[in-house]
């Protein structure tokens, strides 16, 4: 087990690999391999059995691709997932507060490590946009980004970037650098009643 899910507002599947969806409730474990996916106008909270937490957002498809954690055995400790689409909130657990080189979130556009930190991502695929199936969006295809605490560290193609907190960026894909925003472009998380605050900006 990587983790439970906590709170629910909506329908979302996990699948493994070889594998048919299975509905996820409220407790339903979470699975190293699980490919978690949350209906559209579902918001999910999976809470990791290292205390960190991603909030996902509705229409999100997220892989699980490995979770080791003992609190005895630290140099076994190792998180990486992949966000295919949507986004999330995740805040840093033990593992990432004694490990930060053993945490790592893939995207289409960078692999993102942390620094200790509270952070947001929303990745828009260009055929997501050129269906109209966001188009209550304003933010660009490609991977948003803001640092709520702490310090994100970013890889692509382009090179290694560094966030701080209050920062927001843009990538527009996995060969390009990205772009340091003056404000909000239009990132939202409108969390359920709750669920605890978002501590997002608002747009500006």
């Amino acid at each position: 087990m990587a983790g439970r899910v906590t709170q629910l507002s909506g329908a979302m599947t996990a699948q493994q690999p070889g594998s048919a969806p299975r509905a996820l409730a409220p407790q339903s474990e979470v699975q190293a391999g699980d490919t978690l996916a949350t209906g559209r106008d579902a918001y999910a909270l999976v809470r990791f059995i290292d205390q960190s937490e991603m909030a996902l957002k509705p229409a999100t498809t997220l892989k699980v691709e490995q979770f080791v954690f003992d609190n005895a055995l630290p140099d076994n400790d190792s998180a990486g997932f992949r966000l295919v689409k949507g986004g999330l909130r995740s805040v840093t657990g033990l593992l990432g507060q004694r490990n930060k080189e053993r945490f790592a979130l893939k995207t289409p556009s960078a692999t993102i490590g942390i620094r200790g930190t509270t952070f947001f991502l929303e990745y828009l695929a260009g055929d997501e946009a050129a269906a109209g199936l966001a188009s209550a969006s304003p933010l660009e295809p490609g991977l948003h980004v803001y640092v709520g605490e702490g310090g994100l560290s970013l890889v692509n193609q382009a090179g290694v970037f560094r966030y701080d907190a209050g920062q927001f960026g843009y990538f527009k894909d996995e060969a390009t650098a990205p772009v340091k925003m003056p404000s909000n472009p239009g990132m939202r998380f409108d969390l359920p009643p709750g669920f605890g605050p978002a501590t997002l900006p608002p747009k500006l």
